[in-house]
């Protein structure tokens, strides 16, 4: 089975990749991951990638869709794949799409896991870290017995600046923004299938278990 995974932040995108890959034994490719490998393995492309990154540039399409194209012609994609942070844009869609069409395979689904934004709002920003020991506590799915301190330690709980509700609503703009074409794109061509991601972790893999069952 060869899946693309999609979902803003917050939407539990980890959890379901994670529980995925354990059943149906494929690779969970990210892109992170396939930038590493291709720098450790010293390919051509992984040190193209290298040198863009070592500036602190975007990677440019033609070296990440190269990477990705060695990736996915590798032994352990021959029987299915797990894409995650990747294809990002429509071009990168389309890119994916030749490649795929080289190697004579197809997508089958592209799983999107739909949360409401105001859910994750909540779950984005309910996140509180203990100075002295690093536990993480999360307001509203594992609150502290006493608010604001750490049941480990004592130590006082903070909250990371990345997680306030103004950069968290900005970083869900920008998600939606640039996933919304990509969502048109896979619905256009009858890949796309919607999860509910407001339900319990464990309904939201029974939901994706069943559309890939059929796939046996």
């Amino acid at each position: 089975m060869n899946l693309v995974l999609m979902g803003l932040p917050g939407a539990g995108k980890g959890t379901q990749a994670e529980k995925i890959v354990e059943k149906y034994s494929i690779p969970h490719i990210s892109t992170g991951d396939m930038f590493r490998a291709a720098m450790k393995e010293g390919t051509e492309l992984g040190l193209k990638a290298k040198s863009f990154m070592d500036q602190g540039e975007l990677v440019p399409d033609e070296v990440t869709i190269g990477i990705v194209r060695e990736r996915l012609s590798k032994e352990d994609c021959k029987h299915g794949f797990l894409l995650d942070g990747f294809p990002r844009t429509v071009a990168q869609a389309e890119a994916l799409e030749n490649i795929l069409a080289e190697l004579e395979r197809k997508i089958d689904y592209v799983i999107n896991i739909d949360v409401d934004q105001e859910i994750l709002m909540e779950r984005l920003t309910g996140r509180r870290i203990c100075k002295e020991c690093g536990a993480t506590y999360h307001l509203v799915f594992n609150p502290p017995s006493n608010e604001g301190v750490c049941d480990r330690c004592n130590g006082e709980l903070y909250q990371r600046p990345d997680d306030n509700a103004e950069t968290v609503k900005n970083r869900l703009d920008v998600n939606v923004k640039q996933t919304q074409p990509l969502l048109d794109f896979y619905s256009e061509k009858g890949y796309l299938k919607n999860i509910n991601g407001q339900q319990h972790i464990d309904q939201v893999f029974a939901n994706i278990d069943t559309l890939l069952e059929g796939l046996k």
